[in-house]
């Protein structure tokens, strides 16, 4: 099974606190990207996510901003760490985006869809 940082996208989009709820937005979708890390300075704050966003429209709340809306201390994995534990910790949290840091750089995001991408891959038909 290969580990988080053979399959994370190491091109993390990262925010401050303050910023607007709607840039986030416009620069999530943009980049394609389902999820960015808050940080203030380097460190690791927080994580905002669609399903965030989508909350905050549903409250009446998209005004806020990116601190307003984070998820505070998200969890985290490794590069080193291998897939099937990063899949572990998602189901079990109920996530489906995972920060990965080395020490307390932040490195990469794993996304639910890189998991799948490596199980659609090893599932492949051959030949083809």
């Amino acid at each position: 099974m290969p580990t988080v940082g053979e399959i994370m996208t190491p091109d993390v989009l990262g925010l401050e606190p303050a910023t607007s709820l709607v840039d986030a937005a416009r620069r999530m979708h943009e980049r394609r990207v389902g999820a960015v890390v808050v940080t203030d300075g380097d460190r690791l704050v927080g994580i905002v996510t669609e399903r965030d966003v989508l909350r905050a429209v549903a409250t009446g709340a998209i005004d806020g901003s990116v601190g307003d809306a984070m998820t505070h201390g998200p969890d985290t994995i490794g590069p080193e760490e291998s897939a099937g534990h990063a899949a572990a910790l998602m189901i079990h949290g109920g996530f489906r985006h995972l920060p990965v840091v080395d020490g307390s750089d932040v490195v990469g995001m794993l996304s639910i869809r890189d998991l799948v991408r490596v199980s659609v891959d090893d599932e492949a038909p051959r030949g083809v």
